[in-house]
């Protein structure tokens, strides 16, 4: 017979079951397929799941907002925070920059003041919580560093702006360890410089904040009539009433490869003058060109340029 009949085709064989259009517990078979290229989970024997067992790689890596490159933080570390890539200028620490500038052997001093939040302020959260939290980030009182030694043969006093504890901006402690400076230059007859990272005066402290920016200006006015020198380094960034006062008042003021330098920010200005802004406008390369800086140096370079002026001034 060549073909079946309907009948024979729906018996089953001895050696081969029915086939049953609905079984009682359906096939998986998407499961069974996956089952091929899923690997199982497996764990060794023995093995502690803690945080020494795993490969920890937060933090081993930075990009460079230059360049856009993916860099090992290791060798920004040791090229003074410089992308090797394109030599964009990342921020750097305060008691960074003063081991970088200063002679082995310098005291840091004037670091026992911390602000008394005069005013109470309170907006997302009290500015006491702020100054807490800060303080515990940076291991600093404030935003400043004085620091006691020597550029060479050259004694020098040291403050140095901490931008990471809340902006670096300017409060009472700021502009009174910038005073106590001036006076110990005023005092020796030492050379002053400014490292400045700073968003400007501290809101939360009122008019007491602006007061510092006359307070500070009188002292570079005594340290000029007895010609002592005053230089100040502008980092990224350096705005606000930072910019309006001591930044801009140095006998040589010079500044970092591409900071941002400014009193209000870029897009304040474009919204306030509609018009938009030249490329690089407030970085510092643009402001040596229209004459507000001196100099433009490369952080390793720094050291021995801030040197070489002295010899200059003194």
């Amino acid at each position: 017979m060549p073909f079946a009949s309907a009948a024979s085709a729906e018996t089953p064989t001895p050696n081969r079951p029915a086939f049953d259009p609905h079984p009682a517990a359906p096939v998986r078979y998407n499961e069974m397929v996956m089952s091929w290229f899923k690997r199982e989970e497996s764990s060794v024997e023995g093995a502690a799941d803690s945080e020494e067992s795993r490969v920890r790689t937060e933090g081993l890596w930075s990009k460079c907002d230059g360049c856009r490159q993916i860099l090992f933080k290791a060798d920004i570390d040791a090229n003074l925070h410089v992308c090797p890539k394109c030599g964009k200028h990342f921020k750097m620490g305060a008691r960074e920059r003063i081991a970088l500038l200063l002679e082995p052997g310098y005291s840091l001093v004037d670091g026992n003041l911390e602000s008394t939040d005069p005013l109470h302020f309170v907006d997302r959260k009290p500015y006491r919580e702020r100054l807490v939290a800060a303080q515990r980030q940076t291991g600093l009182r404030d935003a400043i560093v004085n620091a006691v030694g020597h550029i060479g043969p050259h004694p020098v006093v040291v403050s140095a702006m901490e931008y990471s504890f809340i902006g670096g901006s300017m409060g009472a402690v700021v502009g009174e360890t910038i005073a106590r400076a001036i006076d110990r230059c005023l005092e020796t007859r030492s050379a002053l410089i400014i490292l400045a990272a700073s968003g400007g005066a501290r809101m939360m402290e009122g008019v007491v904040s602006l007061m510092q920016l006359a307070k500070i200006a009188t002292g570079l006015a005594q340290m000029d009539d007895l010609g002592l020198p005053y230089i100040c380094v502008l980092t990224d960034p350096t705005t606000g009433g930072v910019t309006a006062s001591f930044a801009m008042l140095g006998d040589l003021n010079i500044a970092e490869p591409g900071a941002l330098i400014g009193f209000a920010g870029p897009r304040v200005i474009e919204q306030t003058i509609r018009q938009k802004l030249p490329e690089g406008f407030q970085r510092s390369e643009f402001l040596l060109e229209h004459g507000f800086l001196d100099a433009v140096v490369p952080r390793a370079e720094l050291k021995a340029y801030i040197s070489r002026a002295l010899d200059f001034m003194r």
